[in-house]
């Protein structure tokens, strides 16, 4: 059912909904049984003395959702904030709510007591400021864009909140020649079509040595062509609707930028066998220059940007040519050799 709500909440493939929704599970498992194991540590001091720490509930836990993962990020807080004993407060994504307050409904059977878990819905820049703002809540946790998480942090400061922000990312994925070739396109896919590409850490930069890199590109597209769009609730669909009109032309806007900056394999505009919906084609560049705004911007949509790079040293300035740091991957066999990329 939670899959089910979840793939029409948000318009992922309901096989994908259902790794969700298991993940979902599988956290609160792992929290619960953390739940009696927090303890302090105590430390060596000189002299007659005793030193110790002690792990108390941080207290009232605010906590912001984006909409490409509700639920699972929803449990990726809640869990691990219930274990050490907070109480929380929960607001979904505006444009997500439905998966949040459906396992609201549970919460009483399963015995939690009224009160510790608060879901509240509204817009970010209204129910969201608010609570930052408030001066009763001890924490914030937020997973979303880099600009929204810049004013949490500078509204959280005039109450002194803890914050913690997983912000966006513009992530590097690096294929050298010597990489599983299989392995390395369809991960190259993975990277950056999952959930649409409405993912942070998408590996939406794909740097491609250049021993390779016709090749590869050629591959990439040939399998790319081959990704079904469809309906969220039909089992064969690879790729659904992206979540809303607004991020819909979001990454539109972009298709038409990248078509100004670089060249395109495949893809580059709405998936014309739909009549409706908030279908976007999967879509290549290549030959992007990683000063280009495709490059550089979070798009968070099923958009690609090959670009060459000429050995070790290449890669890596190019990864780390970058402002953000969120992930990373390098694919090759010679694991033992390669220098870190970031």
């Amino acid at each position: 059912m939670l899959a089910e709500m979840e793939a029409r909440n948000t318009g992922k493939p309901i096989v994908e909904a259902e790794y969700d929704i298991a993940d979902v599970a599988t956290s609160f498992e792992y929290y619960g049984g953390l739940a009696n194991k927090v303890m302090g540590h105590v430390l060596p001091v000189p002299a007659n003395a005793l030193s110790f720490t002690l792990r108390e509930p941080v207290g009232v836990a605010g906590q912001i959702i984006p909409w490409n993962y509700p639920l699972l990020m929803a449990a990726w807080k809640l869990a691990p904030a219930l274990a050490a004993g907070c109480t929380c407060v929960l607001k979904p994504a505006e444009q997500t709510p439905l998966t949040a307050l459906e396992f609201a409904n549970w919460f009483e059977d399963i015995g939690l007591p009224p009160g510790v878990v608060n879901v509240i819905n509204g817009m970010g820049e209204t129910t969201g400021a608010a609570l930052v703002a408030h001066p009763g809540v001890d924490k914030i946790a937020f997973t979303g864009s880099a600009p929204v998480g810049k004013a949490i942090a500078k509204s959280a400061a005039d109450t002194l909140k803890r914050v913690t922000l997983e912000l966006g990312g513009k992530s590097p994925n690096i294929f050298f020649s010597d990489a599983d070739w299989e392995a390395a396109v369809d991960g190259a896919l993975f990277g950056v079509f999952i959930n649409q590409g409405e993912v942070c850490s998408a590996g939406s930069r794909i740097l491609v040595e250049k021993k390779i890199y016709s090749k590869f590109v050629e591959a990439m597209t040939e399998k790319a062509k081959h990704i079904k769009l469809g309906p969220p609730l039909e089992r064969d669909t690879k790729m659904g609707p992206l979540v809303s009109k607004e991020q819909y032309d979001r990454v539109t806007s972009y298709l038409e930028i990248g078509k100004k900056e670089a060249t395109v394999a495949t893809g580059g505009g709405r998936a014309k066998q739909f009549d409706k919906g908030y279908y976007v084609q999967p879509t290549i560049f290549y030959d992007v220059d990683n000063s280009a705004r495709i490059a550089r911007e979070e798009i968070f949509g099923p958009v690609a940007s090959v670009i060459p790079f000429d050995g070790e040293a290449d890669a890596i300035r190019i990864a780390n040519d970058t402002p953000y740091g969120l992930a990373g991957a390098v694919w090759t066999r010679a694991t033992s050799t390669r220098p870190s990329a970031s």
